[in-house]
């Protein structure tokens, strides 16, 4: 007995400190983010699309929670005044030559021991002078004489080169750098394979990959990332990266990342794996339920991106409506229309409604279930009758007209539509619908076509109900406001949204 209770009570003791250790770890102040600047704007759009890569490098660093991201795409005229608060230059730039100011403040950003990151077509950007106009040319003007410093390397436009795009592996060649410590020693890219390029001496390679003869290469290892010193600063270069494909691989996002917080700093606390988006431990769980009537495929992108929405999709009511329903899911998405449900599927959604669970109903939904009068009258508060019903005529709809969405008094506090304000959309008027007394309308319309509630929470006690009436139109779904308020939508009926 004794044995046991001094077992336990070290256990006790050692768990409590444990626990204060692990509160005291989390007092700790983390490290400020690292100020970057993009360096773009001006450049080839046809084959390297500065338009694009720009913000899904700004989104790849901003999501590590390791660095604060700005953008220049008016690069020439920036001076060493305008760079000195910056830790790290991103280059995504292959247009003209900058100012003399612009070229010397870059240099001496990193001689004086900030970083610098490039990658893929940046690799023969402005070092000859070239501008785009259909094809790359020497420009008037002679290269930039340290831009081979700024790269680690040279490109000499007679013998360089690459094969065709092709999947290749790339071998880490030194794993001790901190780029590459704790990565896997090969990975997978999707890309073009440069070739023949001169680096510069002093230039360290980090990782190869082999240019196959068959895909037009050199058959040799060639280099695809490499680390330099200029002055007391870092350079880090891939020539990884050809589109938004190539930059998606898992590879290409580990060594950017990783390779951005070692060119600013000279250490790496990045993970080895660096998500392509940022997940919360615990996303709202979404079934998106469509079927039975047309709509644009633009509804996907709804729930596409979100930190805190993870979803799956179903096209039909059996699919949507297991037994576990409320087990795997926290809130249901209708863009359905099916009039009626089969008693055991009935049951299953009555089961997710009466457990509290959350209901978003979209546009032509309104008309789900109209064979099933709980379901209208107690749960979603609304119905679009399609045939004329004993007691109410059949409702009716027009498409392609332009409405006024305002928020009610309520909606002007309401989670879902605070700060939402104003839709001005062009969608699907309904009208002659019924609407349960104790609705609570959020948003609403004066256009004489359609009904005046336009969003509204249903009526049911126990779960969190939402009706939207818009979503017809691809516009609609790409509308900024309304994707706000149908995300805003999925948090609140799931409880994250106060």
């Amino acid at each position: 007995m004794f044995e046991r209770k001094w077992i336990g009570g070290n256990v006790t003791r050692i768990l409590i400190a444990l626990a204060a250790l692990q509160l005291l770890l989390n007092a700790q102040p983390q490290p400020e983010r690292l100020k970057v600047l993009i360096l773009t704007g001006e450049s080839d759009t046809q084959y390297h699309d500065w338009r694009v890569s720009t913000p899904f490098l700004r989104s790849l660093l901003e999501r590590t929670g390791r660095f604060d991201v700005k953008v220049a795409e008016q690069v020439s005229g920036l001076d060493a005044e305008s760079l000195r608060h910056f830790d790290l230059l991103v280059l995504n730039y292959m247009g003209p030559r900058w100012s003399a100011v612009t070229e010397h403040a870059v240099e001496d950003f990193v001689r004086q021991g900030k970083g610098l990151i490039s990658f893929h077509g940046v690799t023969y950007g402005p070092m000859y002078g070239m501008v785009f106009d259909g094809h790359w040319k020497a420009g008037a003007d002679a290269g930039w004489p340290a831009y081979p410093s700024l790269t680690g390397a040279r490109w000499d436009p007679p013998k360089i080169g690459h094969g065709r795009r092709h999947v290749f592996t790339v071998t880490w060649v030194d794993r001790s750098h901190p780029i590459s410590n704790g990565l896997d020693s090969t990975f997978v890219a999707n890309d073009e394979l440069y070739h023949r390029l001169d680096l510069l001496p002093g230039s360290h390679v980090l990782a190869t990959a082999f240019s196959d003869p068959a895909t037009g290469g050199t058959g040799r290892d060639e280099p695809i990332v490499w680390v330099a010193e200029l002055g007391k600063g870092r350079v880090v270069h891939t020539t990884l990266g050809h589109d938004l494909s190539a930059m998606s691989q898992p590879g290409f996002l580990a060594t950017f990342a990783r390779g951005a917080e070692w060119a600013a700093t000279g250490n790496v606390t990045l993970p080895t794996v660096i998500p392509s988006i940022t997940r919360r431990s615990d996303p709202v769980r979404t079934m998106v339920v469509t079927g039975g009537h047309p709509y644009p495929t633009s509804l996907y992108t709804l729930f596409e991106g979100y930190e805190d929405v993870v979803w799956s999709h179903a096209t039909s009511p059996k699919e949507a409506f297991p037994p576990d329903l409320a087990a795997r899911f926290d809130v249901i998405v209708l863009h359905d229309m099916h009039e009626d449900l089969d008693p055991p599927l009935r049951e299953n959604l009555r089961a997710f409604a009466e457990a509290g669970k959350g209901i978003v109903s979209l546009h032509h939904a309104i008309v789900d279930y109209t064979d099933w009068p709980w379901w209208w009258q107690e749960v979603t508060g609304g119905v679009f009758f399609i045939k004329e019903r004993p007691g109410h005529p059949a409702s009716n709809y027009k498409e392609g007209v332009e409405m006024v969405v305002t928020p009610t008094q309520l909606g002007t506090t309401h989670p879902v539509t605070r700060n939402v304000g104003p839709l001005v959309v062009t969608d699907e008027a309904y009208r002659g619908m019924w609407h349960s007394p104790d609705v609570q309308v959020l948003m609403e319309t004066t256009f004489p076509l359609n009904d005046r509630p336009v969003v509204y929470l249903g009526p049911n006690p126990k779960a969190r109900v939402i009706y939207i009436q818009l979503g017809h139109s691809d516009s609609t779904m790409r509308y900024p406001g309304y994707r706000k308020l149908v995300h805003n939508a999925i948090l609140w009926s799931a409880g994250r949204l106060q």
